[in-house]
């Protein structure tokens, strides 16, 4: 059996109501799950064997302000990118989360990669990870407000400097 018809069963099995959609785009599999179910889905990964899914190779999100779709499934969703080293296959699990409470549980007491990722994610969208050890600034300037990555934060702020060359001018080289 394939590993992709393997991991659709297991996905059914082990998730139940929880499994929204899925779908397949460009050779890259995906499945929508209720974010309530994403720990107990990726701690099973982790023990499972079979399907040796132990590698979250990414994080990110994506901002559906003023989509159509926004209003029905949710504006922020979370896209976490895993791989199984055994099969040599690469596959999503997204979530969708509601705009006034974008919150999902941190996934850092399963994989260590987690902890940055997640903050990157928070740092820049604004998605809260729930249990997160330090869920601190990482990319943007300590004194900036919002969420650079969404879709409605102003353009008009200004670029922070960065001052702790200010003083010597740059070497020429010829």
């Amino acid at each position: 059996m394939a590993f992709e018809d393997q991991l659709r069963e297991f996905m059914k099995s082990t998730l139940g109501d929880a499994l929204i959609r899925e779908d397949n785009f460009r050779e890259q599999l995906s499945f929508y799950i209720k974010p309530e179910a994403i720990f107990d889905l990726c701690q099973t990964f982790v023990e499972d064997s079979s399907l040796d899914i132990r590698f979250l190779k990414d994080i990110t999100s994506v901002d559906w302000y003023g989509h159509e779709d926004e209003m029905a499934d949710g504006r922020f969703e979370v896209v976490y990118n895993f791989y199984s080293l055994k099969h040599k296959s690469r596959f999503f699990v997204k979530c969708r989360l509601p705009e006034d409470n974008p919150e999902i549980v941190s996934l850092t007491p399963l994989f260590n990669a987690a902890n940055w990722l997640e903050r990157e994610v928070w740092d820049l969208m604004g998605i809260t990870f729930t249990g997160h050890p330090d869920l601190t600034k990482i990319l943007t300037a300590d004194d900036l407000e919002g969420h650079p990555l969404r879709r409605d934060f102003p353009l008009t702020w200004e670029q922070p400097k960065f001052s702790w060359n200010m003083d010597d001018p740059p070497e020429v080289i010829k």
